[in-house]
């Protein structure tokens, strides 16, 4: 049976994303996958379809409101329906002191970790408020970093802490429409980006330290859980994270 289920994943070219994306379509979700590099998405897109769903693959810059609306708008073209959109792109600034970060540096994390989700929100909601079943769910991708932020990490630790802001805004508005909204926040998941941390990254107290990771995997199907849910119950806040790596006691 062909499903009529439909994820938005953005980011979905690569570690976080991907997994996320591929997961989802395991599930039985056709999926969109936006992302700025188009290849990377249809590779993306071709292992989802192996899963006996459709992958439709849109280069998108989500801190663009034009690119934005032409995600959704083909979104709603292509399969007629969202449920779930899971926020998930995002970028971090080289680890420098805060005073030696350029304005465009800054500008550049907040347009894609925070305008970007806030955007992709708002068209989320104008689809899940008017279609039938009414309702759908966003799942937005925080960071731990928002609650004990690493060494030189400014606009990225600004960003994920609005994100959570966001998370709590936008859960208490989409309530009259059946859109529950809730947040995962993820520790070291086994990515390209978190590849560093086998050679070390800088500590609070000034050191070099490896750091442990765990299975993206782990960090997909938590994603899959939270987006199976029905509309009455929700996951407002998750986090997974390695066991081991210092956040609990950090610094």
């Amino acid at each position: 049976m062909t499903s009529t289920k439909v994820a938005l994943v953005t980011g979905a070219g690569t570690g976080i994303g991907k997994a996320s994306a591929i997961a989802l379509a395991k599930a039985g979700y056709n999926v969109v996958l936006a992302g700025r590099r188009l290849e990377a998405l249809d590779a993306t897109a071709r292992e989802a379809e192996a899963h006996g769903v459709r992958a439709v693959a849109v280069a998108t810059d989500v801190g663009d409101h034009a690119q934005v609306k032409a995600l959704f708008a083909k979104t709603k073209q292509a399969f007629g329906r969202l449920d779930v959109l899971f926020n998930n792109a995002g970028m971090g600034t080289p680890a420098m002191p805060l005073e030696d970060l350029s304005y465009e540096q800054w500008k550049a994390v907040v347009d894609v970790n925070l305008t970007g989700p806030f955007l992709c929100t708002q068209e989320a909601f104008k689809i899940m408020k008017d279609q039938t079943p009414r309702g759908g769910r966003i799942i937005n991708n925080g960071s731990i970093s928002a609650y004990a932020p690493r060494p030189f990490s400014s606009p990225y630790t600004s960003t994920k802490h609005a994100i959570s802001g966001l998370t709590k805004a936008s859960s208490l508005d989409g309530r009259a429409y059946d859109i529950a909204v809730g947040q995962i926040d993820i520790g070291n998941a086994a990515t390209d980006m978190t590849e560093r941390m086998k050679n070390g990254v800088p500590q609070p107290d000034g050191s070099i330290r490896v750091e442990p990771r765990m299975d993206v995997q782990h960090v997909a199907n938590a994603v899959v859980h939270m987006a199976s849910l029905p509309l009455d119950a929700n996951v407002l806040f998750m986090t997974v994270m390695a066991t081991k790596m210092p956040f609990v006691g950090r610094g």
